[in-house]
């Protein structure tokens, strides 16, 4: 992807928000990007020439707008990097979501690809570590706003303690029972224990990265529970409901 390498960081900007308008309303056209950038319709209008010289989008005058196969990917690419830093932002430090949000923004187009996935891994850790999870946030939020004591320190330990005693009593002393990806519904989350799947549904399920010890979260179930929208190291994948099937999950 020869245009996308040499994008600048409000061309980003621009291709951001035709994905995002194409998600919401299918259509773009040169208006909705300039409402939604709070820009002038010329400025529009010479980012987008910019980006149909790179082959990153459709564009002619007076019609709708629409992403190449290359625009799409370093499209996803941006969006990823936007909401991985949001998450991390919220999730982790406790930060609103508006300015998360701002913040994301900011930072989204100069941060390397390894520190990325290391903000990744992060968040990650703190959805599956017994010390981590919305409690441990609310608590950090706590800290920053009220500071903290030893004593607090304390019985947070000991609380955490408890909780892990309690989930190896549910589970037998075992790893807590494994269950279908299928089986959570929007807003729950699981992590990867086992790819059952087999041949080529397998391979599509890794390539996507659906890997053991990967965090899972849904995001949509279709009415008739096909497809199911998922979230996965920052990205918005769709699976069926039989690559679901075969994939073995612990709730969080």
């Amino acid at each position: 992807m020869t245009g996308a390498a040499a994008l600048t960081a409000s061309l980003e900007d621009y291709l951001e928000a035709i994905f995002n308008i194409i998600a919401e309303k299918e259509a773009v056209r040169p208006k909705d990007i300039a409402k939604r950038l709070r820009v002038s319709n010329a400025s529009v209008t010479g980012a987008l020439r910019a980006l149909a010289e790179k082959g990153l989008i459709n564009y002619a005058p007076y019609d709708v707008i629409s992403l190449t196969p290359a625009g799409k990917t370093a499209a996803k690419d941006v969006v990823r990097r936007h909401e991985v830093l949001r998450d991390f932002f919220v999730k982790v430090l406790a930060v609103d979501e508006p300015a998360a949000d701002e913040a994301a923004c900011e930072m989204e187009h100069s941060i390397p690809k390894v520190i990325l996935e290391r903000f990744i891994q992060f968040v990650e850790f703190v959805d599956t570590c017994p010390r981590g999870g919305s409690k441990w946030i609310s608590g950090f939020g706590y800290h920053c706003d009220h500071g903290d004591t030893q004593e607090n320190c304390e019985k947070c330990i000991s609380a955490t303690l408890e909780e892990v005693k309690k989930r190896k009593r549910q589970g037998g002393g075992k790893t807590m029972a494994a269950a279908n990806l299928k089986d959570l519904k929007p807003g729950e989350k699981g992590k990867v224990l086992k790819i059952s799947a087999r041949g080529e549904a397998s391979k599509r399920i890794v390539e996507m990265g659906v890997t053991p010890g990967a965090v899972v979260e849904i995001e949509r179930v279709a009415p008739l529970g096909d497809p199911i929208d998922i979230k996965v190291k920052g990205y918005h994948l769709s699976l069926r409901k039989e690559e679901a099937q075969g994939i073995e999950i612990e709730a969080l």
